[in-house]
């Protein structure tokens, strides 16, 4: 890594094809607010420390995952390095140089039906649709230039194991995801997803009437599947934990 980058952080590597996704969540594992658009702002209260690892692990991308609800959860966002910590914008370009990347990481949207956001900035700045041919014939005519559509069966829910076969068949090897429960939820119920980067931080959120999701939802492991994980790395900076887990395929 470039030196400024690596003085922040310390050392950091990837295999030459990975997906690995970046969470934040509350002491108490509340990973998303019903009534908050962008609840990982909310829960981290906007700490440094986590938006420099978000663009760094962006940086170190050659696409970001996200499904279409966490694209409209989040109107204005870029999923770009230098839009989350624009102070290391330079340091960011300069590791996406190093590693051969373009100078920006393509966003992959997921989604089956086809709805999304056109006027969304990071869809007009270009994306990837990745979508059933359903969703595709929804799309027609109706995105930008900058974008373009992958297919994935006829209708219903997106194969995320097919649409990860076609993906890297285009040449992106190290994918980030920053989709919601669900969509991890569907790549760890796959053994898709290599490793997760999870921010602890110190808030407790709490739940009652509001549905709050953990990290992972629309998949249930325990107890019929055991899925460990295995501990790579632990920072810390604050009162703000910053683990780096595998996930173990056994």
């Amino acid at each position: 890594m470039p030196t400024d980058l690596e003085r922040i952080y310390g050392q950091l590597g990837f295999a030459d094809r990975i997906l690995y996704s970046n969470f934040v969540t509350s002491l108490d594992g509340v990973a998303t607010l019903a009534s908050e658009p962008s609840a990982g702002s909310v829960i981290s209260g906007r700490n440094q420390a986590d938006r420099f690892l978000m663009g760094l692990l962006r940086a170190c991308a050659d696409a970001v995952l996200l499904g279409a609800g966490t694209l409209r959860a989040t109107p204005g966002h870029h999923w770009t390095p230098e839009h989350i910590f624009p102070e290391m914008a330079a340091g960011f370009s300069e590791l996406r140089m190093k590693l051969g990347r373009k100078p920006h990481p393509r966003l992959m949207l997921v989604t089956a039906s086809g709805h999304i956001e056109m006027s969304h900035p990071a869809v007009q700045g270009g994306a990837t649709i990745v979508t059933s041919e359903q969703g595709a014939t929804e799309l027609q005519g109706r995105l930008p230039a900058s974008c373009d559509v992958i297919e994935v069966g006829k209708s219903g829910a997106v194969d995320m194991t097919r649409a990860l076969s076609e993906l890297r068949s285009r040449g992106y090897e190290v994918l980030l995801t920053e989709g919601g429960p669900h969509l991890t939820g569907d790549l760890i119920k796959h053994g898709l997803l290599d490793e997760a980067f999870i921010t602890i931080s110190p808030v407790v959120a709490g739940r009652d009437h509001e549905v709050r999701l953990g990290m992972v939802a629309g998949a249930e492991l325990l107890p019929a599947r055991r899925l460990w994980s295995g501990l790579l790395s632990a920072r810390r900076h604050g009162d703000f934990l910053f683990l780096r887990y595998g996930l173990r395929r056994s």
